[in-house]
């Protein structure tokens, strides 16, 4: 036996919890605490060290609306299992009485139509999404403070012991599960903090009714505000189950700037993936960009209107130009706003562009991973473009 006084350095993670992170990171902005927390959860299921018999890990995603609770879950799964919608959401508003329950565990023998009740988290359901290499389900719970006493019951159960009885008394395991709770208590609480006329004297900005920064201790009020609400909201039973309680802080004008440049790359994607033979580019100006953020975000609802404002002012008129056959294959169009007329412009800047000139013009730093078919696409244009290079 070899006796060795080696230093370990605890702080490093595996190569799985790093790829998602990275992934996590580049897919969601300004929530750095609740991305550390998932892999650090991810890291222990990946390395067997998670807690017997209960779930794989348990969340409670609190803060305002649009700062990204929903969107995390939702990004996790697409990062480990290559969809962001295999996650099996519960929407708590349709549980506010105790007698709806049996939507979720099915009637018991004897009631009327106990045969025709599919339970929504049965065992099947809960598995559905899991692949060969990745046994691992995502339940969100959404808006959990709007369920009824039934369903936090229910949970108290799920996480304790990662049972559920169904009606008909069968068992659904949830021992390779992520639970989610998404909540908003707090939120009001969180925005008087962040009013301009509460924040004079600190180092919180705002400009154009946004956040441009919050100083730090406006932050850990923020943060205690928020846990503050669901303790007096939830059991004490209920709190100590959780593993983690993460507050999602309100998104800044930076922040929300990533995030369009995010969106703006799914749209390049979806071109890329359903327009087959039409595929172009699309590039958007800093004042296009100034024009969809004032259109798609406040200080109310952070980023939750964004999408629809890029929908409604990009999307549908690019639609148009593809369908008025306006925009065709290998068109590089430029995106520009047109002050005078307070409106989005579009301008074919090339046209006839091979596929490696199109790949050398996208962002793909602010991308999703794209599919099979759309990546084959870039790749071929990124060893066109190395060839062309190598040849010069």
């Amino acid at each position: 036996m070899v006796h060795m006084n080696l230093a370990l350095d605890p702080n490093r993670t595996g190569h799985d919890a790093e790829a998602l992170e990275r992934n996590l990171r580049r897919l969601i902005v300004g929530q750095d605490e609740a991305i550390e927390q998932i892999v650090n959860i991810y890291q222990m299921y990946q390395t067997g060290l998670t807690a017997p018999s209960r779930p794989v890990g348990s969340f409670l995603f609190l803060g305002p609306t649009g700062s990204g609770k929903t969107r995390i879950v939702e990004a996790t799964a697409e990062a480990l299992l290559g969809n962001p919608r295999a996650v099996i959401k519960v929407d708590c508003a349709e549980f506010q009485h105790s007698h709806e329950i049996a939507k979720l565990i099915g009637s018991p023998p004897g009631y009327l139509g106990h045969r025709e009740t599919h339970p929504l988290l049965s065992q099947e359901v809960i598995n559905q999404h899991q692949t060969e290499s990745m046994k691992l389900s995502f339940i969100l719970f959404d808006e959990i403070e709007k369920a009824s006493d039934a369903l936090w019951n229910l949970l108290l159960g799920i996480l304790d012991k990662a049972t559920l009885t169904l009606g008909d008394n069968r068992k659904v395991d949830f021992s390779r599960a992520m639970i989610f709770m998404t909540s908003n208590l707090g939120a009001g609480e969180m925005n008087a903090l962040l009013s301009p006329k509460l924040g004079f004297g600190t180092d919180s900005g705002f400009r154009n009714g946004k956040v441009i920064a919050i100083d730090s201790k406006t932050d850990s009020k923020i943060a205690r505000s928020g846990v503050e609400a669901a303790r007096r909201k939830f059991s004490p039973e209920f709190m100590n189950r959780l593993d983690k309680v993460v507050v999602f802080r309100p998104l800044g004008e930076d922040e929300l700037r990533r995030i369009l440049d995010i969106e703006l790359g799914q749209v390049q994607q979806r071109i890329f993936n359903s327009t087959g033979d039409r595929c172009f580019v699309f590039s958007v100006s800093e004042s296009a960009k100034d024009y969809l953020l004032a259109e798609g975000t406040d200080m109310k609802y952070g980023a939750r209107h964004l999408k629809r404002a890029i929908e409604r002012r990009l999307v549908h008129p690019m639609s148009n130009l593809v369908a008025s056959d306006q925009v065709q294959a290998g068109d590089w169009v430029r995106v520009d706003y047109d002050a005078s007329r307070d409106c989005i412009t579009f301008v074919k800047e090339s046209e006839g562009l091979p596929v490696h000139a199109m790949a050398e013009i996208v962002d793909t730093s602010a991308m999703l991973p794209m599919s099979a078919a759309a990546g084959a696409t870039y790749e071929t244009g990124k060893s066109h473009s190395a060839r062309s290079s190598r040849r010069n």
